[in-house]
């Protein structure tokens, strides 16, 4: 099993910046894919961003060139760094984690317990 703890999120201004982390821990043997998902109020959980271990990464439309994720492999850390947040940014923000994990070597997608991000003037 692999339990996630994310934190960082919190009411910022629109124009402001946060960021999310969240780290893996458990019997993991490799993590794959570290993202972030969110979901608004009566919406869909989204994709934000992942990022893959060789690097590789893929954003939302909504969130390129505003947000950057970043991964540290020797400490099982993703973060999210959201810049110029607009109140559609607002939402309930998820970690995905896609890992192999011991003894079996079973791979599996983990999620954290989600953390606020509201943006609001």
């Amino acid at each position: 099993q692999v339990q996630l703890v994310e934190s960082g999120g919190g009411l910022v201004q629109p124009g402001g910046s946060l960021t999310l982390s969240c780290a893996a821990s458990g019997n993991i043997v490799t993590i794959h894919t570290m993202g972030w998902y969110r979901q608004a109020l009566g919406k869909q959980r989204d994709l934000v961003a992942d990022i893959q271990s060789s690097g590789n990464r893929i954003y939302a439309g909504s969130v390129k060139g505003r947000f950057i994720i970043s991964r540290d492999n020797t400490k099982n850390v993703v973060y999210l760094q959201m810049n110029d947040l607009k109140v559609e940014d607002t939402a309930v923000y998820y970690c995905n984690v896609g890992a192999t994990v011991g003894p079996a070597g079973v791979r599996d997608d983990y999620w954290g317990q989600g953390t606020q991000v509201t943006v609001s003037s």
